[in-house]
């Protein structure tokens, strides 16, 4: 009974600090295969095999229902502690060489997602082409405001050079 509830109180806490949560049915994965899944989201998250209804009370502990219905069969739970986009993307990529996988669902900024939902939170561009491509659009407003400034400018001196041109050829 005590282990139960360390094992509740451990996975509580696990909720309550992901920024993001992607629950998956691993049946027919091997060791050797949650491995090298596990190996391939560890920057961004940790993948955890858990009981579904230890994990059904942590859940509601932590203010998540989503999970009730889904948490059946053999359940893993990525808890995303970086970037969700790219745990999304390597869950999908691991699916796609392994489709004993299944994604069934998530729950990202305080709300509940359901498998197409993480698919397309898979097709998201990461976050750092986001800000390059975020920075590119600035960077070109700033130029196209810097050239606007100048235009007036350079729209005096030449006209001031062609009255110069016109008066040397009057002359």
């Amino acid at each position: 009974m005590a282990n139960k509830e360390a094992s509740v109180a451990e996975l509580t806490d696990s909720f309550r600090d992901s920024t993001a949560v992607l629950l998956t049915e691993y049946r027919g994965l091997s060791v050797a295969q949650l491995k090298e899944l596990r190996t391939g989201i560890r920057e961004h998250a940790t993948y955890a095999v858990v009981k579904n209804t230890l994990t059904k009370i942590a859940a509601n502990n932590a203010g998540i229902s989503s999970f009730d219905a889904e948490l059946a069969g053999p359940s893993a739970i990525a808890f995303v502690h970086g970037d969700p986009v790219a745990v999304a993307k390597s869950l999908r990529d691991f699916a796609k060489a392994n489709p004993q996988l299944i994604v069934k669902g998530g729950y990202f900024d305080g709300n509940p997602l359901t498998a197409a939902e993480v698919g397309q939170l898979a097709d998201l561009e990461s976050r750092e082409v986001l800000l390059g491509k975020l920075a590119g659009a600035f960077k070109a407003s700033l130029f196209g405001a810097a050239y606007l400034f100048q235009a007036p400018l350079s729209q005096a001196v030449r006209t001031v050079e062609a009255l110069r041109q016109k008066q040397e050829d009057a002359a």
